[in-house]
């Protein structure tokens, strides 16, 4: 602080910034638990494929990670490393798990997520732009080469987790993996869909829907694979992509059919988790595109004023 005790003007600023980072990070994944259809998945009108948590489980997830994103937005401001970020990130996991009597309900955005939340914090004390491309090459370019390395380092020893065992033996991308390409079924399948179905003039619980089926059509979910096996994979790509073939969330009765795929997911115990993760980050970088619109739009007004009062130098 200052020698006056006076905080600067801009440090409050990048303050008020990291905040809403944050909070829009816990938005995101609450719009993604209210979601229904989400075929599978735990929502507020039935718990899906899971008799083992409910959607107060969530909230109870959401509520323990409140400050997490906060912390990796101002570790990312302060350009901290990746091993600081993975340290944050499995305190996260450690409180989640205390909270929800050690349930996995956030594990995968916890990663997702809260990587985002750290190249908008490096963006943000940059005064950068906060467009999906940046943020993307930011967190690349700060911590790319240490998550190539992470993936490289887990594929030479034996699997920890669920996901990365199922990964192992199908020979799918795993989490980590698609970590190190720098998320590109986040970045060029689920939130291109969302932003195109928003554009077209749907509603977003219709458009969040879409993002998701397109997601689960793509997507190497090792959660799928974990309690489905290869068939399942397989049988949750399918019935994605065929209901997008048929027309998505266009068709006159697209809630239905939804509803429908929930069913036979439930039926056979699939739970695409890792797509509801993907889907949580495309709704934070929707959030993070209207911002940065919103603020090109009064510096436009801004510029246009001073330009009218004759403030603008020749």
């Amino acid at each position: 602080m200052p020698a006056d005790g006076m905080v600067q003007p801009h440090l409050i600023a990048l303050d008020s910034k990291l905040q809403r980072i944050a909070r829009c990070a816990v938005r995101a994944l609450y719009a993604e638990l209210v979601l229904e259809p989400k075929p599978g998945l735990v929502s507020l009108r039935d718990n899906g494929s899971h008799n083992d948590m409910s959607a107060s489980t969530f909230v109870k997830s959401l509520f323990s990670l409140r400050h997490y994103f906060g912390h990796m937005a101002r570790a990312g401001a302060l350009a901290h490393p990746f091993e600081f970020l993975q340290a944050l990130g499995m305190g996260a996991e450690d409180r989640m798990l205390g909270a929800t009597g050690g349930v996995n309900t956030h594990r995968g955005a916890v990663f997702l997520l809260g990587l985002l939340c750290a190249a908008a914090g490096r963006l943000a004390a940059k005064d950068d732009a906060l467009s999906a491309q940046s943020l993307r090459d930011c967190l690349m370019g700060s911590w790319g080469s240490a998550l190539r390395w992470r993936a490289e380092s887990a594929a030479q020893v034996a699997p920890v987790s669920n996901g990365q065992r199922a990964a192992r033996q199908f020979g799918m991308r795993s989490a980590g993996e698609e970590a190190a390409l720098g998320f590109p079924t986040l970045f060029e399948v689920t939130l291109p869909a969302l932003q195109a179905t928003l554009q077209a003039g749907h509603a977003p619980r219709a458009s969040r829907v879409q993002a998701f089926f397109a997601t689960m059509a793509v997507l190497d979910d090792t959660n799928t694979a974990h309690r489905g096996g290869w068939e399942g994979v397989q049988f949750v790509k399918t019935s994605a992509q065929n209901f997008l073939d048929a027309g998505g969330v266009a068709q006159p009765d697209w809630l239905q059919q939804a509803r429908t795929i929930h069913a036979e997911f439930v039926a056979r115990r699939l739970s695409p988790g890792g797509a509801a993760d993907v889907l949580a980050a495309a709704c934070w970088l929707q959030e993070m595109q209207e911002m940065q619109d919103m603020r090109d739009m009064r510096d436009m007004r801004a510029a246009q004023t001073c330009e009218g009062a004759g403030l603008v130098a020749a």
